[in-house]
């Protein structure tokens, strides 16, 4: 036993002299920071490990990675990071240096983590799209892997950043010393600017989407602009469309009709059976084809690549270009519709209208308790037919007494092909392709089973239009079904998943959407318009542009805001009309 005590005794006496070594380091550890050195310590980890899809789609651009490339990327990378001094410079100040750094690590993380999953990319629009957003669509976004990337680019920087000491400087000298720092690094980024022009504005212009992939600046200015048009729209009053909208007297056929706009979501032609598709995911439309009832459109393109910008687009007169520029909000085809006489109902299992429904009557299906239709608190699409006659019947009454009845529109908004969890959207027995994809990480799914879960979707709607047409001929009035779906998808073409690219480098696969239309007997002889007329109209380019001034047709409602150039029915309208 003494033994022991002798070799251990001495032991601490060794070891304290260990630490002691150590302890100017850990004194410098705890010191507090100099509040410039900690920006330039943020500015450091966002340029680089929050930046991470960025500099992977750099290096992925060029097939020889020599000098020339690593000089490149070292510019590029100088730039980024003089940027973001220049931005925290100006942003980040004593009172809320640690929230806002906290705030600048959660967005880059995030832009990241969606930006390396699904190649999208953050611009005003997907912006818009994450302003609307729900919380079903917030829930199939979820992930382990998105945790995990959360907590290594959040949570364990984030308890650093916040429990980190700074020295207390003046206020007034911070100030010069700070905006001092902004200025050598925006010279600093110039030089470099001017050093690499050449090579840096080639990549810009030929890789436009590289713009929209700077962590932090892509979402400082997709809020900005998002904002200053949300200010500016709700400085300006509505204005009024449609004053002098009324329907066209159809004598002794004028059978008030029943016309039913249905709104597809993230759709695309490229996996529509009717275009051609290798499956059959339309058999039931098919059908409706071969015996002569409906048109399909087959080049038909959207206004937007998301649901935040082409279902107003689709309702509005002015068309992709001067709605993509306009800041005056108008009011929209459904208006013109309700003040033409005809009643207007909007049915949605999505997100919202987008606005579009704001002053019509509308319902929603988030509150529905329906065991078969809405497991797990989220409906399949025929929720909405199960639930339309009955909103019919409500939508009757309110017809003021002794007040003719000119014609019914209902729209529609379907659940759809939504994504990334495609698997959810068609009900059990109705998984025709296997195995599909049953997870919202698609890149963790082999890209057959990704298509297949995609495939079970647009075959559901397929069911469900068929069913709706059902529903329609049982009605004793002329009656009427046009389908175009919002935007289309990419389902790893290119390394992107799901949509919201910006329009000008959006692949086909999210701008190429379908279209069909179904008439009844009664409603083509009331029209007057000649079937195989429409039929020849199938193959002609259209466009969401064509929307509103075809619906106004459709409806048989004159107005001044009408564009006969625009109206896919204009060629094949007989006597009657």
């Amino acid at each position: 036993m003494a033994a022991c005590v002798r070799f251990v005794m001495p032991m601490p006496a060794y070891f304290t002299a260990f630490p002691a070594f150590f302890r100017p380091f850990s004194k410098a550890f705890h010191r507090p920071w100099h509040p410039l050195v900690l920006l330039l310590v943020l500015a450091l980890w966002l340029t680089t490990l929050g930046n991470v899809p960025l500099w992977r789609t750099l290096w992925a651009l060029t097939d020889s990675h020599g000098l020339r490339t690593g000089l490149g990327l070292l510019a590029m990378g100088v730039i980024v990071f003089t940027a973001t001094t220049v931005l925290l410079c100006l942003l980040v100040w004593p009172r809320w240096r640690k929230p806002v750094g906290v705030a600048l690590l959660m967005v880059a993380a995030a832009n990241s983590y969606f930006m390396s999953a699904y190649g999208v990319v953050i611009d005003p629009s997907m912006m818009a799209n994450t302003v609307q957003t729900d919380v079903r669509e917030v829930r199939d976004l979820l992930s382990g892997s998105m945790g995990v990337v959360l907590m290594l680019g959040v949570v364990l920087p984030g308890v650093w950043w916040w429990r980190q000491p700074v020295q207390e400087w003046p206020a007034m000298r911070l100030l010069g010393r700070q905006l001092g720092l902004a200025l050598l690094a925006l010279v600093l980024m110039m030089a470099v600017i001017w050093a690499s022009f050449q090579d840096l504005a080639s990549t810009m212009r030929n890789h436009k989407s590289l713009r929209y992939m700077v962590n932090p600046f892509n979402t400082v200015y997709a809020s900005g602009r998002l904002l200053v048009g949300q200010t500016t729209q709700a400085r300006m009053s509505l204005q009024p469309m449609g004053e002098d909208a009324a329907v066209v007297s159809l004598g002794a056929a004028g059978a008030p009709p029943l016309i039913v706009l249905v709104v597809g979501e993230t759709v695309r032609a490229a996996n529509f059976g009717l275009a051609g598709y290798a499956r059959d995911t339309t058999p039931q439309l098919r059908q409706l084809q071969t015996s002569g009832e409906l048109t399909y459109f087959s080049n038909v393109r959207s206004c937007g690549t998301n649901t935040q910008v082409s279902v107003p687009c689709m309702f509005s007169h002015l068309g992709r270009e001067a709605q993509a520029k306009n800041d005056i909000p108008y009011e929209n085809l459904l208006d013109v519709l309700q003040r033409a006489g005809m009643q207007v109902l909007w049915l949605d299992n999505q997100s919202g209208c987008k606005g579009v429904c704001d002053r019509v009557p509308n319902s929603s299906t988030l509150t529905l308790k329906d065991p078969k239709l809405c497991p797990d608190g989220e409906c399949y699409d025929e929720i909405l037919l199960r639930v339309l006659p009955e909103r019919l019947a409500e939508l009757e009454k309110t017809r003021p007494p002794g007040k003719a009845q000119v014609g019914t529109v209902v729209v529609l908004h379907q659940m759809g092909n939504h994504g990334p969890a495609y698997y959810k959207r068609t009900p059990a027995d109705m998984k025709l392709y296997q195995p599909e994809c049953r997870t919202n990480v698609l890149q963790d799914c082999p890209a057959q089973e990704i298509v297949n879960a995609y495939d079970n979707a647009v075959h559901y709607t397929d069911h469900f239009l068929g069913q709706t047409v059902r529903w329609l001929k049982t009605q004793t009035r002329p009656t009427a079904m046009l389908y175009v779906s919002d935007h289309g998808e990419s389902l790893g073409e290119k390394g992107l998943y799901l949509h919201g690219m910006p329009y000008m480098m959006a692949p086909p696969e999210q701008t190429h959407v379908p279209m069909a239309l179904w008439l009844s007997k009664s409603f083509q002889s009331q029209r007057g318009w000649d079937g195989a007329c429409l039929q020849k109209q199938a193959n002609q380019a259209l466009s969401h542009d064509h929307y509103f001034h075809s619906v106004l047709s459709l409806a048989q409602v004159k107005t001044r805001w009408q564009k006969t150039e625009l109206d896919f029915f204009a060629a094949c309208k007989g006597p009657a009309a």
